[in-house]
């Protein structure tokens, strides 16, 4: 990121003085202290188009008060990437737990922020996340990822194989409408003190159905690392308590895709343990409990 220096003196108005931290996984995050004192956090991903929207949403969010991170730039195109800095919000912890209790807190956080997402307007973040990408036109079941195809498919679990293809089916045979959410609600990207302090991870941002948007976060809300798949009571309560909370009763049609969704995403999860080498967490999960799953989504 020999760039960094001059974006900031651009941007930011000032050069960074310290390096706090970095990570890197499907973007790189650099966490800095400016000359001039200021913390914050700059981000740089692949530029597929996707991330104007998600940053555009992000700060609309954060002028109504929703606890995230306040974007400080707009999406800056340097090279093949996208870049953008935000506020630093430091601090909470990951609340751990895959209870009917933890789900119900979570789903609070989920059902408030679908509710804020509802008056954005911005353009669909498309292409969605691979994850939340069941419906993509590439050949094969799953989404075209070149770093993931070029690898031995056939160690991907028959039953893993199975589960994503009907749970995709299912979601595939459906007109619900699509609106904008977060499609990566996991422990890992949520931090509370007494109640939720942050949400992060805005470049999930997605186009999907209500519904199954809020069926994805019921399966993933418990995943700190690597993620793993609630349990079906558990799945069952976050979507009770989103309703409730949302003022509205999902129709039929909206349960079995809400359904559908939880395993589609912990199914991409389980295929990405198998090509890597990595222990069947999901894997597992989804053969404990793809029967059930598939049976309430009418699959």
């Amino acid at each position: 990121m020999n760039w960094l220096p001059a974006w900031c003196a651009e941007h930011l108005g000032s050069v960074p003085g310290e390096v706090q931290f970095e990570r890197t996984s499907l973007s790189a995050v650099v966490g800095l202290r400016l000359a001039d004192g200021r913390e914050v956090v700059v981000k740089a991903r692949a530029d597929d188009g996707r991330a104007a929207s998600c940053v555009a949403a992000q700060a609309r969010l954060a002028q109504r008060g929703f606890p995230c991170a306040r974007p400080l730039t707009a999406v800056v195109a340097v090279g093949t990437l996208a870049v953008h800095a935000e506020e630093s919000r430091p601090g909470g912890v990951v609340l751990r737990g895959d209870s009917p209790a933890v789900a119900e807190r979570c789903a609070a956080v989920f059902a408030w922020l679908m509710a804020e997402l509802a008056g954005v307007d911005v353009a669909p973040p498309l292409p969605n996340p691979r994850w939340a990408r069941w419906d993509h036109r590439d050949p094969g079941l799953w989404p075209a990822i070149g770093f993931l195809d070029e690898r031995d498919q056939s160690v991907v679990p028959a039953h893993v194989v199975e589960a994503a293809g009907r749970a995709r089916a299912r979601l595939l045979a459906t007109d619900l409408p699509c609106v904008l959410g977060h499609a990566d609600f996991e422990a890992q990207n949520l931090r509370w003190h007494d109640d939720v302090w942050a949400v992060h991870d805005w470049d999930s941002l997605a186009w999907q159905p209500e519904a199954a948007l809020a069926g994805a976060a019921s399966g993933a809300f418990a995943s700190d690392s690597p993620p793993t798949l609630a349990p079906i009571g558990s799945s069952a309560a976050f979507l009770t308590a989103y309703q409730d909370l949302r003022g509205r009763r999902f129709t039929a049609e909206e349960q079995e895709i809400a359904w559908a969704a939880s395993l589609w995403v912990a199914a991409h999860n389980a295929r990405w343990e198998a090509l890597h080498g990595d222990p069947p967490v999901s894997g597992d999960a989804v053969r404990a409990q793809a029967a059930e799953r598939l049976r309430r989504a009418n699959a």
